[in-house]
């Protein structure tokens, strides 16, 4: 018995366990909206599905992008300013402005370039700006800023259904019978009047859709994929979370810890630039006497291993203005001539890759993936200086959204250069001087290479452009409306191929 009370006496005096304590998520600073979704978010998420499923085209190029994406917007801005939030309005700074901006002039260049990989770029590009125009400051990620969007329509989902459950019925019921009372009007006047006029029958026939099984199923998913899209935009707007800037917590690196291995690949890359500066312009019979091979060769052997070491010398650079350490005077003088000399040798480095790729085109001929190469060269020449100017500044502000912001850039760029038809220019210029064509590459091009094509001699002429006039026989609906293309087509209609040979390099 003794025992028995000694233990209940034990127990009952051991303290108690403090309870769990749950670390914040991320959800605890974003609740999202406090109310049911106004009937003017329904609203715009239902035209925006409509016009989504009816104005896409098939494939990534023509006007219907553009369309859609500038009522997306328009809507959007609407419900914004129009609807009740539960705090005051996030205000909107000119980097937001530039983004939805950017956004809007991306999905504009499948109006204008046919090549389909360029716009398919162009699209993703798109989507990303437009992530960060909605989401602004909101969250210190970029990562996190890119995929707050496809997690606000998720979240939406239940907040949509909660304003179908509310008392905005009657509302919701009129908007519904105002449409079904729409339909009703195309159903009737429509299938007349076309039968009283063969004109307005064709109009129709061009507005209006083959319906079949795919393409209903096709603007269902574009109906349900602009219409959720709408609803996660005014579900971040109306109820953005708490802004919350960046953490740096301070580096625990002492100057040597940095300091040796980044001091290394200085003396290694300042050893390479040196043997550069013989070569990078050199003449041919140095090139060929000290290595045995052709300049073009050795242009063509060394770009994508400069390449991968420009990449990876971004990501030491990034690193050290993030880590080095700024303690001291002389850690701060250190830091700032050390990866300043590392940037400019790295630069140097982007000169050489940039020059060996051009004389390697110029030997062996232009083609879309060398020109995207030495964009995505000139990119990461973009990102050195803006890693520069950030260690000269002593400020570790990511290079997230910069670098994001240059590729858009270059993205632009290229759709204002025309990669296909400046790489079919300077193609046949180089047959001009060498004789020398490679028609079966030139032939799989799009219709952006057209205009430059039309300037060969028969018979390449005809025999280049022979398997593009056949892919342009079908005229584009308005949907896939596109500049190239009806250049092109009005070019071949002026002058027909008519070469039924397929040409080979």
């Amino acid at each position: 018995m003794s025992t028995d009370v000694a233990t209940d006496v034990s127990t009952s005096a051991a303290p108690a366990s403090p309870p769990a304590v749950r670390p914040p998520s991320f959800f605890d600073r974003w609740p999202g909206p406090a109310v049911p979704p106004p009937l003017e978010v329904l609203t715009a998420s239902a035209a925006v599905g409509v016009t989504t499923a009816g104005v896409l085209p098939t494939g990534v190029t023509g006007v219907g992008w553009l369309c859609a994406v500038v009522v997306a917007l328009t809507l959007t801005i609407l419900v914004r300013w129009t609807a009740d939030a539960d705090g005051p309005p996030r205000p909107v700074l000119p980097a937001d402005v530039g983004w939805a901006v950017t956004a809007v002039a991306l999905c504009a260049v499948g109006s204008v370039r046919d090549a389909a990989w360029l716009g398919a770029l162009c699209l993703l590009g798109a989507v990303a700006a437009a992530s960060l125009a909605l989401v602004g400051r909101s969250f210190p990620s970029l990562l996190t800023s890119l995929t707050a969007p496809a997690v606000a329509m998720l979240r939406a989902l239940p907040w949509l259904r909660r304003g179908l459950r509310t008392g905005r019925r009657p509302a919701l019921g009129r908007a519904v019978a105002v449409g079904l009372a729409a339909v009703a009007v195309l159903v009737v006047f429509v299938p007349l009047l076309e039968s009283a006029d063969a004109a307005f029958a064709h109009v129709v026939a061009l507005l209006t859709p083959a319906v079949e099984a795919d393409s209903v199923t096709r603007g269902v998913f574009l109906f349900a994929l602009g219409g959720l899209g709408t609803a996660g935009a005014c579900f971040l707007l109306l109820a953005p979370p708490e802004p919350v800037g960046p953490e740096w917590r301070p580096t625990r690196l002492r100057l040597l810890d940095w300091a040796l291995p980044t001091g290394l690949l200085v003396a290694v890359l300042a050893l390479f630039v040196g043997v550069q500066f013989v070569v990078l312009f050199g003449a041919d019979d140095y090139v060929v006497r000290t290595t045995g091979v052709t300049y073009a060769e050795y242009a063509r052997g060394g770009f994508w291993q400069l390449l991968v070491v420009t990449a990876l010398t971004l990501g030491v650079l990034a690193a050290g203005s993030r880590w080095a350490p700024v303690r001291t005077a002389a850690e701060r003088a250190v830091k700032r001539g050390l990866l300043a000399e590392l940037a400019v040798l790295t630069l140097v480095l982007v000169a050489s890759a940039l020059h060996r790729m051009w004389l390697y085109q110029q030997a062996y001929g232009f083609t879309v993936l060398r020109l995207l190469v030495l964009t995505v060269e000139m990119w990461l020449a973009a990102g050195l200086v803006l890693a520069l100017v950030a260690v000269l500044r002593l400020r570790p502000a990511g290079l997230g959204r910069p670098m994001v912001a240059a590729g858009m850039l270059a993205l632009l760029g290229l759709a204002v250069l025309d990669p296909e038809g400046f790489v079919a220019e300077h193609n046949v210029a180089r047959w001009a001087q060498t004789g020398r064509l490679d028609t079966a590459y030139l032939s799989g091009l799009s219709a952006d290479a057209v205009p430059a094509l039309v300037a060969l001699p028969e018979p390449l002429r005809s025999c280049t452009l022979a398997d593009r006039a056949a892919r342009l026989a079908d005229p584009d609906d308005w949907r896939s409306a596109n500049l190239s293309r009806a250049t092109a087509r009005d070019l071949l209609r002026e002058s027909p191929p008519t070469c039924d040979v397929r040409w080979s390099s």
